[in-house]
């Protein structure tokens, strides 16, 4: 192309099928580790920064020869990554005991950042981003899962009848599994048998944050919960 603004039909579908499938790539990562974000979400803000960065490039080309008018090929990209902030803050969750969806929001931030690059033309880059994310995602994830576990919270519910001694079962159970107690919420509560006419039972919901390095079984956790008496719910997470 000699004209710097002007972009013919055909360069314009390479490069919106070439952005679909770099963010169909990342994507289907995402996809496949069943976050919130997934594959359509990533191949349509790829999609999406690609034509806006194709219309800021050569939408106004009509314009450069006006006198007095000035154009910025960059104008309408900055307002792109702005944008997707607020998408990608979407994907963001507090469940009360940890903040998740960080990685998801940051592939969605760089994903329109991979657009807005095939748009301009940047091929080589974009392939290359796009590997090194994919690289990023898959193959460093479980590197770090494997060689670089920290220490993590878990939520611990439980509902039990108020007897004596249970807190104290409770922590010396924890303790030896190698847990560490970092938040204790007691709350008394009322139940009554379903389709019985009796006065409610007393019971106490105990929610703790625990803390532990090891390799976190729910079901395991479960049983010996189970095991202390008085229990009659428990939710491991």
């Amino acid at each position: 192309m000699s004209n710097p603004w002007v972009i013919d039909n055909l360069n314009i579908l390479l490069r919106l099928l070439l952005s679909m499938l770099m963010g169909g790539l990342i994507g289907w990562e995402r996809e496949r580790s069943n976050h919130a974000a997934g594959l359509r979400t990533h191949i349509l803000v790829c999609l999406g920064s690609t034509l806006i960065m194709l219309l800021s490039i050569y939408g106004f080309a009509d314009f450069v020869d006006e006198v007095n008018v000035r154009i910025d090929p960059a104008r309408l990209a900055t307002a792109v990554i702005t944008g997707i902030g607020f998408l990608g803050a979407g994907t963001i969750l507090f469940t009360g005991k940890s903040i998740t969806g960080l990685t998801t929001a940051a592939s969605i931030w760089v994903v329109g950042a991979i657009g807005l690059a095939i748009g301009a033309g940047f091929y080589f880059a974009s392939i290359v981003s796009t590997l090194l994310i994919l690289l990023n995602l898959i193959v460093f994830n479980k590197l770090e899962q494997r060689y670089i576990r920290g220490s993590k919270l878990h939520l611990i519910t439980i509902h039990a009848a108020n007897a004596p001694g249970l807190l104290d079962g409770l922590s010396a159970m924890l303790k030896d599994e190698g847990f560490i107690i970092k938040k204790l919420i007691v709350n008394e509560r009322s139940a009554v048998p379903y389709g019985e006419i009796q006065p409610a039972v007393l019971g106490v919901e105990i929610s703790i944050q625990v803390l532990t390095d090891r390799n976190f079984d729910p079901v395991e956790l479960t049983k010996q919960v189970r095991d202390i008496g008085g229990v009659t719910m428990v939710t491991a997470e």
